[in-house]
Parts: C-alpha cells; sequence; structure tokens
C-alpha cells in the first residue's frame, strides 16, 4: 500500500499542494481527478521523486527515499504526461531504459509486457518516434512495467489518444487491478473513463483535496460536479 500524508509541494513563491492525503492499495485503482493547473500532475511528480516535498510517503509501511532514481528501485513507476518516449531509440531500446533500477539478474521484458501490448512485439525494431501516439503511450506504459513495479502512476494516459487505443489501455488497467500485485495512481481528465476504473476517488481543487472516498459510496454527479468547476 501507498500512504501519502499531508503533502505540501512550492514552486518558488506559489504552493502548489496543500496537505494532501492519498492512500493506493494493491490490487485497486485510485483515481485522481479535477481540472487543469488543480495540482493533479505535481502530485504524481512528487509520489514519483521528482520535485522536492514536504510531509511523508510511505510503501507497505516504510518510508521511501527521496530522488525518482531510489523510489524506482523501491518499487515506484510513473508513467508522465507527454510519455517521454526516446524518438532515436527503438522499442526494444525504450523498454531497456526500465533496466536501469533493476538487479542485473532482472533485466528482460517479462513476456506479459506483449501480452498487453502485442503490437510492441511487433514493433520492437521500430524507432519511438515513428510510432503513432497510441503506440508511444503503450510503450510508455509498457517501459514501466518493465520496472516490475509495486505502485504504478498513470498521468493523463488517454490525452491525444484515438478511441480503440483508450480501450485497450483501459482493458490493460483493468487488468493490472485485477492481477493484484500492484497499487495503481490514476490522473485523468475523461471523468467517464476515470469512473469506470476507480476503486477509490480523489478530487482536488487548487492544490486541496475536496473528496476522497471509496467508489462504491460516493455518488458520480456529485463527484462530477466538485471535478468540474
Amino acid at each position: 500500500m501507498l500512504e501519502a500524508r499531508d503533502v505540501t509541494l512550492a514552486y518558488g513563491g506559489s504552493c502548489i499542494l496543500h496537505g494532501v492525503d492519498l492512500t493506493a492499495a494493491r490490487g485497486a485503482v485510485t483515481c485522481v481527478m479535477g481540472l487543469n493547473g488543480m495540482g493533479k500532475t505535481s502530485l504524481l511528480k512528487a509520489l514519483a521523486g521528482r520535485h522536492p516535498m514536504d510531509g511523508t510517503v510511505t510503501l507497505d509501511g516504510a518510508p521511501l527515499p527521496p530522488g525518482p532514481k531510489a523510489r524506482a528501485r523501491a518499487g515506484v513507476a510513473y508513467v508522465p504526461q507527454g510519455r517521454e518516449v526516446f524518438p532515436q531509440l527503438t522499442v526494444a531500446e525504450n523498454l531497456a531504459t526500465g533496466f536501469a533500477c533493476l538487479p542485473r539478474a532482472a533485466r528482460a521484458v517479462p513476456d506479459h509486457v506483449f501480452d498487453l501490448f502485442p503490437v510492441l512485439a511487433e514493433m520492437r525494431g521500430r524507432r519511438g518516434g515513428d510510432l503513432s501516439g497510441g503506440q508511444q503511450q503503450q510503450l510508455a506504459i509498457a517501459r514501466a512495467l518493465v520496472t516490475r513495479p509495486k505502485v504504478l502512476l498513470l498521468d493523463e494516459p488517454t490525452e491525444g489518444i484515438q478511441p480503440n487505443i483508450i480501450a485497450q489501455i483501459g482493458r490493460v488497467i483493468d487488468r493490472l487491478r485485477r492481477d493484484g500485485g500492484m497499487a495503481i495512481v490514476l490522473v485523468e481528465q475523461r471523468f467517464d473513463f476515470a469512473w469506470g476504473l476507480a476503486d477509490h476517488v480523489v478530487a482536488l481543487r487548487r492544490g486541496t483535496v475536496i473528496r476522497n472516498e471509496a467508489r462504491g459510496g460516493a455518488d458520480r454527479a456529485a463527484v462530477l460536479a466538485d471535478v468540474s468547476v
């Protein structure tokens, strides 16, 4: 389980996150929702160790070390908005960049990665920059899965993606949830997509949590109103 308590983050003199609490359980999808500019991406970057922050973040009860490399080694995988695929590297080479946080004996692409994203098996030799946006998104998620994470952080995975790929990404997230091996934190603007996958809902407004509850006990219309204002 990932637990964040009293997470506060500032850029210069501007406070972006104000004492955010978040819990993400294994085998569940925690969706973070809100309008643009409300602190969702900043929260994921803080959890991934990309931004210095105040507060505590623990994984299975142990404090996570600071910094993105240390957190990746601890089991936190981050799929950023914009994908950050290396355009000149092949699909296989992009996947291999995920090996950096693994011990040498574990540096191989798990078979289930290609089961989840068959197109990547067909395109192993193609450069990342030659892939479509949807294929790049699949590659970015697959690269994160190569690290065998305990926590998967997904930032806007459907942004700019064609509908058939959005549906496939939804099926992948659902399968990862059902496999039960990791906690998934999903930041997503598409409300219906997020609502359909969520086990737990966190709504942010101007860097403050205004809703934090299990989806089963939440009112859909009320949540939609909260994240649309």
